[in-house]
């Protein structure tokens, strides 16, 4: 069992940044992190990812340029960075554990799931 805590998250405004944490602990210390993220209405999709190595990044398309995802490792913790947040960014962010898995954008891929965090962006 691996447990996922995540941290962050809030009310913020257009153009803002914000960081999100997510620290991974149990019985898997070695975990690719993967963010996701689920507005109202809308299906979840993938933000950000990182392998388990924290050597290689894959990040979604449509947040090229304002979202950035790194690991300290001697914390067993990841961050998601983002930037210019706009209205369209609120939403629920969850973290996600694949024990020794590459990184990927399939919500299928991660085992262990955080509670969520909402980000509400306002004008």
């Amino acid at each position: 069992q691996v447990q996922v805590e995540q941290s962050g998250g809030g009310l913020v405004q257009v153009g803002d940044s914000l960081r999100l944490s997510c620290a991974a602990s149990g019985a898997y210390t070695h975990n690719a992190m993967g963010w996701f993220r689920q507005a109202p209405g809308k299906e979840r999709e993938f933000v950000a990812a990182i392998d388990w190595q924290g050597t290689s990044t894959n990040l979604a398309g449509s947040m090229t340029g304002r979202v950035a995802i790194s690991r300290e490792s001697a914390k067993n913790t990841v961050y998601l960075e983002m930037r210019s947040l706009k209205l369209e960014d609120t939403a629920v962010y969850y973290c996600a554990a694949d024990p020794w898995g590459p990184g990927t954008g399939l919500a299928d891929s991660y085992d262990y799931w955080g509670q969520g965090t909402q980000v509400t962006v306002s004008s």
